[in-house]
């Protein structure tokens, strides 16, 4: 245990000095600083839980970083792992404060299920994210009007209120790629998505002006996966790859459903989804056709020439 002390004592330092993300990322971080210092005392989970008039469940949610943590708790885990040094036990304690913390999406708690928190964090942090969409325009890149119609076809039972509040959430998130620093978006657009006129035509029409102006910015790269080509690897629905610079973040594989998401980390799993999300950026259109192909789309009355 002695030998990862200083490396793990240097990333925490390095984190509170250069943040980058959220409560969310901050937490995984911690946690995971905390699952290795058991693992090398050889503690199991259950004694750690003793320790903190816990189970074993809650230092499973804490390693995993989907809890937060008082810091008596840190204290007392710090003082079981044998991390006795002051300056040490200072770092992790400001973690744990920092990962406290709300996030700026807290305001909208009221239309922001759990599940869905963890990726708006999750993409604070992120320094690549790859999605490939078979239905929808990636959320990052729609318009309110597009966000609109997605959101009142998966929400048929909310109020205009609610939905005006799920479509102010999401232009909030898509701010990320202005940002300095922003992360690099790299998306995959099934042609379908592009033929599908929700929220009617005007709406098409601003939602096909704005890929194009997206895909001009530095950080964007986006590809059109043509029905020519055929059957894809990954037809069973979309996907999300986010990619940290934090060295103790792995690739995190988002998948979401109707009304829950997965989160996956472990290396194999990953992997797999990398392998897809290659081959598709492989057997697309490359990103300098994408605005001709734009352009070419003659699924709605008048589309080239208002564009």
């Amino acid at each position: 245990m002695s030998s990862a002390q200083p490396s793990t004592a240097s990333s925490v330092r390095d984190i509170l000095a250069h943040p980058r993300g959220g409560p969310t990322v901050l937490r995984i971080v911690l946690g995971t600083h905390l699952r290795r210092l058991r693992e090398g005392c050889g503690i199991t989970r259950e004694a750690a839980g003793d320790a903190i008039r816990g189970s074993h469940a809650k230092i499973s949610r804490l390693e995993l970083g989907r809890v937060g943590a008082k810091e008596r708790d840190i204290a007392d885990l710090l003082t079981l792992y044998g991390v006795l040094d002051e300056e040490r036990r200072g770092q992790f304690l400001a973690l744990a404060r920092q990962a406290s913390n709300p996030g700026w999406w807290q305001k909208y708690n009221d239309v922001v299920p759990s599940w869905f928190e963890t990726l708006i964090g999750l993409e604070e942090a992120a320094s690549v994210i790859r999605t490939y969409e078979v239905q929808f325009i990636p959320g990052l890149l729609q318009t309110a009007d597009y966000a609109r119609a997605c959101i009142r076809l998966g929400n048929p039972r909310a109020s205009e209120r609610m939905i005006e509040r799920r479509v102010e959430l999401r232009m909030e998130r898509q701010k990320l790629l202005h940002k300095p620093h922003a992360p690099r978006l790299w998306a995959v657009i099934d042609e379908a998505a592009l033929r599908r006129p929700l929220g009617g035509a005007e709406a098409m029409r601003a939602q096909i002006r704005q890929l194009r102006e997206m895909a001009e910015l530095p950080n964007v790269t986006l590809q059109i996966a043509p029905f020519r080509i055929g059957g894809l690897s990954a037809a069973g629905g979309p996907i999300t790859v986010l990619r940290f610079q934090e060295p103790d973040l792995p690739d995190i594989v988002y998948l979401e459903q109707l009304n829950s998401a997965l989160y996956l980390d472990k290396r194999e799993d990953v992997e797999d989804y990398l392998a897809v999300m290659d081959n598709l950026c492989a057997t697309a259109e490359p990103h300098g056709k994408t605005g001709d192909f734009l352009d070419g789309l003659r699924f709605l009355d008048g589309l080239k020439t208002n564009l």
